[in-house]
């Protein structure tokens, strides 16, 4: 990486783009009508990354049935003069078709989402799941349906999940994951591949790569996604994690960990504030920044409450870590590893599925 790695990057074809975009999941509040105190503070924070020069921003239609599609539309209609680069998903809302990926389903969900996000198309359109019926009944068809919508140029760019189950999950079912990973990847031939990557997620051998080298041999580009690992990385739901204004920002079922793991997870937090300080936004870096140094070809989406939490992220990167700094960070991230798989044998798996 240069001093000016965070310039425009070349995700795929007909997308350049800052490499810090945002996940936009934005929780509603029961009583209001539309989320609107939440909803509120969200367009703040899209005002913020735009000042901060984010241009990609990415949501799906199952995020709140399609609530977090409509705000960000919202912000859209207010910004006529902004070029957003906006990244949906289908595959998880099935209504009343018999499948997500049956018939025109996926051709009737882009609309909605188009509609939802006041634009005429999307950068990047991504299925959203692994599961194309029995005997994979729906995949021909997903296929064809994907690429027909960027023939017609509603969508830019194809994408498809990558390898993930439970942080906690064996190295068997890691290894299944890849496999029938690698099995649709070459049916499917995605420009893009989506999926969450942390100092949580281990290492996925791919026709014997790692997923960074993979993609840049096949040409295709990485969204990385809960790069903060919703929160638990820069310390919140630790021991010694920021204010409580801070810890009320993320949701409460995201934000605390058991006390068993919360312990061991600040453990290893403390071994990075030993030695790259205590300062505000220092672990936040880390973890975006060995994120962001995977390669050239990669754009992390992080997720969002406030204006004050995009500002954090995006001010807090600096210039690039060194070779021996990211190899710090990755002894760190390892151990966080070890003591997920131990307290998998101790906890409840929905305990560790974050």
């Amino acid at each position: 990486m240069t001093a000016h790695d965070l310039g425009v990057r070349h995700l795929c074809r007909g997308i350049l783009t800052h490499p810090l975009g945002l996940h936009c999941d934005v929780p509603t509040d029961h009583g209001l009508p539309d989320g609107s105190v939440r909803a509120s503070r969200f367009l703040a924070g899209l005002h913020r990354a735009v000042e901060r020069g984010a241009t990609f921003f990415d949501t799906a239609d199952s995020y709140g049935s399609g609530h977090s599609e409509r705000v960000l539309g919202q912000f859209s209609r207010q910004n006529p003069d902004l070029t957003l680069q906006l990244s949906s998903k289908v595959g998880q809302i099935r209504g009343s078709a018999e499948h997500p990926y049956a018939g025109r389903h996926i051709h009737h969900q882009l609309e909605q989402s188009l509609e939802n996000l006041y634009a005429e198309e999307l950068h990047l359109y991504t299925l959203d799941s692994f599961d194309f019926g029995p005997g994979d009944r729906y995949l021909g068809n997903a296929i064809d349906a994907m690429r027909t919508l960027r023939e017609v140029k509603a969508i830019r760019a194809i994408g498809m999940r990558g390898p993930f189950t439970h942080y906690a999950a064996s190295p068997e079912e890691w290894a299944a994951q890849a496999e029938r990973f690698l099995y649709l990847f070459r049916l499917i031939k995605p420009d893009v591949v989506w999926t969450r990557f942390n100092a949580f997620t281990p290492a996925v051998s791919l026709e014997g790569q790692d997923l960074f080298t993979f993609a840049a041999r096949h040409g295709v580009g990485l969204v990385l996604a809960a790069p903060l690992a919703h929160g638990v990385l820069v310390g919140r739901g630790t021991a010694r994690g920021p204010s409580r204004t801070m810890r009320t920002m993320v949701p409460s079922r995201r934000a605390g960990l058991t006390p068993w793991l919360r312990e061991r997870v600040d453990k290893q937090l403390h071994v990075l504030r030993r030695h790259f300080g205590d300062a505000p936004g220092t672990l936040a870096r880390l973890a975006l920044r060995s994120c962001l140094q995977r390669g050239d070809q990669c754009v992390v989406v992080a997720g969002f409450s406030t204006a004050q939490q995009v500002e954090e992220n995006f001010s807090c990167l600096g210039d690039p870590l060194t070779e021996l700094e990211l190899g710090i960070i990755d002894d760190v991230y390892a151990g966080l590893q070890r003591q997920v798989r131990e307290a998998a044998s101790r906890l409840p798996v929905k305990e560790l599925q974050r």
